[in-house]
């Protein structure tokens, strides 16, 4: 063993690690109690300390909500009004809390409908474990009643999943589930339970939750080496940079990352997801990335010496075109995904591992810096995009209102520390744009996927997972629509949330790439909408539309004052388009400010 490589002799001490902790591991006792699958379920949750589900029953399902009609002390189950309602829920509240969100489905459609939602989660890395009903095991395969292979449908979307055709096996399926879904890098996990293995009834031995799975390692070895490379990188630099991403917030990293902020002096940019990692008005935060994103932040990678990618993935959305990104800089990628370092973007240092551990070790060997005149850039860009963007549209001199001016005032009322949920489309951006975020975990939206519909339900989850919180859904007219009926699950739990529609009567982010790039063919863009407000008194919501500026502060007032759920449709400009913005196929440095 002396004689193998370094990198071969850890891989054997690991493995005898691995046989010496099975040898030694605590045997269970041959006494139990006799209880059915279904229990043996919920006690898992029980031990988890999951006290939240967001579901919808079914007949697959059945004997798991009839065992839980006798949990009803122990275990917080809201009745969603879609499957896929329900999974936002659980991704807002696993947003929201840090905590595993945890959804139940019933067999076929009810399953399906979670695809969108698991999708959605393992692109944004947010941590699920869904456990769908399934048909008895012995029609498996026969096309029986509401009989779909969900496995291999949900393989692509997943971390994990597995399907239970034996009672027994549920204690420790569930428990590598909770471990696989939170370790590492989140993801989903789904669990689909045959009928039968809920009401097979077994010896129960108690459950043991999961902390070691054997050939999965869901942090890699981080590597001094590498470490000592990246902070000698970062010492020479004149013009280092950072981009930081959700892997900061997922890491639980944000005092670590600020120290190293503030001893290095550099600049620092966030991804959508990145938001409130660091305080918004904090010195170094120089703005957002992307397509959207601020101005200097976008044109100034191109010019960076040095840039530091921590807990961040290089999406399209940010790099723009790769060919014409960042050729000029050095590349230190940290992230706990050893897939994401060089899949895009080839990086000078890779540094593998949990950035709460890394980030530390690196900042123990950087040098305290000011770069002052460096700094003074990204704030001359800052200069240019207040007079020619940002004014126009927090401070407007039209007769309509604009989205901007509605975050502005949002702002000012809830001093930045609100949970802001938002759907997709024109105001995401805008809601990400101007939103200030004093907190973590206070920016919940559908980064990789872009999911329509993810607000209304995602904000019923956030305020679960954090009940002491104010939670503000900002959502389109047309994002709406796809999942109003979620103000059901609001009227039947009485949950506190607050929603305001930025109704600017067209789906707006396809309208202005519409007119930018295809001579102003609206081709189908054009949506009409019920009364929002009438629809929400439907399910006992009060609410108000105003169209006037004037009317704007105090209907924010009202609706933040409001014992309870409010909602607040605000009419704004029809046209107005979002800058900066980066075309599609352009360099980030070819950012356009109008």
């Amino acid at each position: 063993m002396n004689n193998l490589p370094v990198q071969h002799a850890g891989a054997i001490t690991e493995y005898m690690e691995a046989i010496q902790e099975i040898l030694t591991e605590e045997k269970p006792t041959e006494t139990g109690i006799e209880v059915s699958g279904s229990v043996a379920l919920l006690e898992a949750l029980i031990v988890e300390g999951v006290d939240t589900i967001f579901g919808y029953p079914g007949g697959a399902i059945m004997p798991i909500y009839d065992a839980l009609f006798d949990y009803n002390d122990k275990l917080n189950h809201i009745l969603v009004r879609h499957e896929q309602g329900g999974i936002h829920a659980g991704q807002g509240y696993a947003r929201s809390s840090g905590k595993c969100g945890v959804v139940f489905a019933t067999s076929g459609p009810g399953a399906t409908n979670l695809v969108t939602g698991l999708a959605d989660a393992q692109i944004d890395s947010t941590p699920l474990v869904c456990i769908t009903g399934q048909v008895f095991a012995h029609l498996l395969g026969t096309d029986a009643f509401q009989e779909t292979d969900v496995i291999n449908i949900t393989t692509p979307v997943t971390k994990w999943n597995y399907q239970v055709t034996d009672a027994t096996e549920i204690p420790e399926v569930i428990a590598k589930a909770f471990y696989i879904a939170r370790s590492g890098r989140p993801g989903p996990v789904l669990i689909d339970i045959t009928k039968n293995a809920q009401i097979q009834l077994f010896n129960y031995k108690g459950y043991t939750p999961c902390n070691h799975i054997r050939s999965y390692r869901p942090k890699p070895i981080v590597r001094p080496q590498y470490i000592q490379q990246a902070a000698e990188l970062i010492n020479e630099a004149k013009k280092p940079f950072i981009l930081f991403g959700q892997g900061v917030i997922l890491g639980s990293a944000e005092q670590e990352f600020k120290a190293f902020v503030e001893k290095s002096g550099i600049p620092a940019a966030w991804t959508v997801l990145g938001a409130g990692a660091i305080p918004t008005d904090h010195p170094l935060n120089v703005g957002m990335l992307g397509m959207h994103g601020n101005y200097g932040p976008n044109v100034l990678t191109n010019e960076c010496d040095v840039l530091i990618a921590i807990g961040m993935r290089f999406d399209d959305r940010v790099t723009g075109r790769l060919d014409k990104y960042a050729k000029q800089a050095k590349v230190i990628h940290l992230d706990i995904d050893p897939a994401e370092i060089d899949k895009n973007v080839k990086s000078t240092v890779p540094v593998w591992g949990d950035c709460k551990e890394t980030l530390p070790l690196l900042t123990a060997l950087v040098d305290e810096k000011q770069h002052t005149e460096w700094l003074a850039k990204f704030n001359d860009y800052t200069r240019q995009e207040v007079e020619q963007v940002i004014e126009k549209e927090l401070n407007p001199t039209t007769a309509e209102m604009t989205m901007g001016e509605v975050i502005k005032q949002l702002n000012e009322l809830t001093k930045g520390e609100a949970i802001i949920v938002t759907d997709v489309g024109q105001h995401q951006m805008v809601a990400c744009r101007y939103a200030q975020f004093n907190n973590t975990r206070s920016n919940v939206t559908s980064g990789g996927l872009g999911t329509m519909g993810f607000a209304l339900p995602a904000a019923i989850g956030a305020k679960f997972g954090a009940q002491d919180r104010t939670v503000v859904a900002i959502i389109g007219d047309g994002g709406f629509q796809m999942t109003c009926q979620e103000l059901g699950t609001i009227m039947q739990s009485g949950i506190d949330v607050k929603i305001i529609i930025l109704n600017n009567r067209f789906l707006g982010m396809v309208r202005q790439w519409q007119e930018l790039f295809n001579s102003r063919r609206y081709s189908f863009v054009d949506i009409q909408s019920p009364d929002f407000v009438a629809l929400a008194a439907a399910y006992r919501i009060p609410g108000k539309c105003i169209e006037d500026r004037k009317d704007l502060p105090s209907a924010l007032n009202e609706m933040l004052s409001n014992k309870g759920s409010f909602l607040l449709e605000v009419m704004v400009t029809k046209e107005n388009n979002v800058f900066p913005m980066v075309p599609q196929g352009c360099s980030v440095s070819e950012i356009r400010l109008k």
